[in-house]
């Protein structure tokens, strides 16, 4: 989507119409862009910011239960007089699956300026889509981050975006990346399209464990719709069997 900044209400509402859209897809999981009901908007943060539970967050709960999909992205939360990058999830019925702070804040558009970095990555379990890791833009840069998720039996990780268009290029090499070294699927959804002065590339993708790209979307809005099959993680991780060939020990310098 391109999130109008600062106006959450138009955000909420093109989020509404999409989930409605997926639900009767018959979409079993929706995931929005980072930062989706302000397109950032990181100097209002105080006027946007909402305690987990509350505000645009039992906003999202309350759209899941309605609709009857899982249903997850960021927002800013407001913690301990401070404001974070959450990506909160919610199950179809209403409950909340799992939430991440952002770790890596990204330092090229001031984030640690406005935001305190989470200190602990997230994982979440579902019977529809398995065992997931959750991410945040910027993350897709760290690639123990997801490492560690694999080792934890992983098999999809989820990650909204804010990436910015001229860096494109590493957006899809780094998701492919990802989802081949971890023998796992990636599900990235990033912002498209011009929100103030930045323009944001687009490409939302699901990426499988083989590093074949699924679906993947262009430069504007749209919704994407595929369908996975968690039998292909145990495939592909029995064919090559990267972890059991892991030397950790041997890696110290």
């Amino acid at each position: 989507m391109t999130p109008v900044l600062g106006d959450p209400q138009a955000n909420f509402e093109c989020v509404r119409a999409w989930t409605a859209e997926a639900a009767l897809r018959g979409s079993q999981l929706i995931l929005f862009p980072e930062l989706w009901s302000t397109g950032g908007d990181l100097l209002r943060w105080e006027q946007h910011a909402a305690v987990l539970g509350e505000g645009m967050f039992a906003s999202m709960a309350e759209l899941a239960l309605e609709f009857r999909i899982a249903l997850g992205g960021s927002i800013l939360e407001r913690r301990a007089g401070r404001a974070f990058n959450t990506f909160a999830m919610y199950g179809s019925n209403g409950e909340q699956l799992g939430v991440y702070r952002k770790l890596h804040l990204f330092q090229l558009m001031d984030e640690h300026k406005w935001l305190a970095a989470g200190d602990a990555p997230a994982m979440l379990d579902s019977a529809a889509w398995g065992r997931s890791g959750l991410a945040i833009c910027y993350d897709l840069r760290f690639g123990e981050l997801f490492r560690g998720y694999a080792l934890a039996g992983a098999e999809l990780a989820l990650l909204p975006a804010l990436w910015p268009a001229v860096r494109r290029a590493h957006w899809s090499t780094l998701l492919r990346a990802r989802a081949i070294e971890n023998q796992m699927f990636m599900a990235a959804v990033n912002c498209a399209g011009r929100v103030g002065n930045t323009e944001f590339g687009g490409a939302s993708a699901v990426v499988d464990p083989w590093g074949e790209v699924l679906v993947e979307g262009g430069a504007g809005p749209e919704l994407l719709t595929t369908e996975i099959d968690l039998d292909l993680v145990r495939e592909v991780r029995e064919k090559i069997p990267v972890f059991a060939d892991r030397r950790p020990d041997a890696y110290r310098l």
